[in-house]
């Protein structure tokens, strides 16, 4: 049995990550080797067939927790075993000096640990920040800018490609444009949080659409239909005989993505009242105040 190793595939150390940092891996992972952008090349399609083999199975927490048996027996106990073997060899080794240069002052042994450590490889740390998207922006995907400064004041800027979908708060990683690393360490990332902000039309929830539809009296009472005009497409609305202010009108797949899936979008009726009225309307609405038998406040 040859048994694949799916964290490494997508640019994991460990089994220890959760479901936004194995998205987040894979997004990078599939961008540098997809099709599209290795057109021709053997390697790198199979490449992308593997990452998204190993996306496939970690994504789903039952198929990860039945793989991380696996990996644990494959992988981990190794991993585990040359910690242990290290750690002892680096005790063996301390022995042995106390052993036969016992004599040295404290001063002396702290400056040869002192030294050792700085000859240590340290990873930068990780740089995270914000930056805001329209629901429309998030909906189709879009490219944006966003400069950060350096610790000696200078400027970087960074483009970053918002994928099609990408959910509110979801973070999109730049690796290597982190902290830079010491003693030959590598860089840290920088980790980009997509803040969707709601716009004066649609309110954004989950994959959700929310937005307000203004009905004159007539309309709620009699019905009518009309169309709107969606995110990607224009949509026919029917509103039912008797809508009240507050009910809410739902059309499947019209809301926002996730993948292949589509949110509702949810129309929430608001019953406009005219503040201004003809001479022949004034009339018409004294009509109906005789001769009809509705009344609101009775219960």
């Amino acid at each position: 049995m040859i048994f694949k190793d799916y964290y490494k595939m997508l640019g994991l150390e460990t089994n220890k990550v959760d479901l936004e940092e194995i998205k987040i891996a894979y997004r990078e992972s599939a961008k540098k080797y997809h099709p599209d952008v290795n057109k021709e090349d053997k390697v790198a399609e199979e490449k992308f067939k593997d990452i998204s083999e190993a996306y496939q199975i970690l994504s789903r927490p039952s198929s990860k927790r039945k793989y991380d048996r696996s990996w644990n027996y494959y992988v981990g106990r190794k991993k585990r075993a040359y910690e242990i073997s290290a750690k002892n060899i680096n005790a063996k080794t301390k022995d042995f000096f106390n052993m036969f240069f016992r004599a040295q002052s404290d001063d002396k042994q702290d400056e040869v640990e002192g030294k050792n450590k700085k000859k240590t490889p340290v990873r930068g740390e990780n740089i995270e920040t914000e930056i805001e998207a329209s629901i429309v922006d998030g909906f189709f995907g879009k490219e944006k800018s966003i400069s950060l400064k350096d610790v000696d004041g200078s400027a970087r800027t960074f483009n970053v490609k918002i994928p099609e979908g990408i959910k509110n708060n979801e973070k999109i990683r730049l690796i290597g444009q982190g902290k830079p690393g010491k003693n030959g360490g590598k860089n840290g990332d920088l980790l980009i949080n997509i803040k969707i902000r709601n716009s004066g039309r649609y309110k954004l929830d989950g994959i959700d659409l929310i937005t307000k539809i203004d009905l004159s009296p007539w309309e709620a009472a009699l019905g009518t239909e009309f169309t709107i005009t969606g995110l990607d497409e224009d949509v026919n609305v029917i509103i039912p005989k008797g809508t009240q202010s507050g009910d809410k009108i739902i059309i499947d797949n019209k809301g926002y993505k996730d993948g292949e899936n589509r949110g509702k979008l949810i129309l929430e009726a608001e019953i406009m009242v005219p503040t201004e009225l003809s001479e022949e309307e004034t009339k018409i609405y004294n009509k109906l105040k005789k001769i009809s038998k509705f009344n609101p406040r009775k219960s």
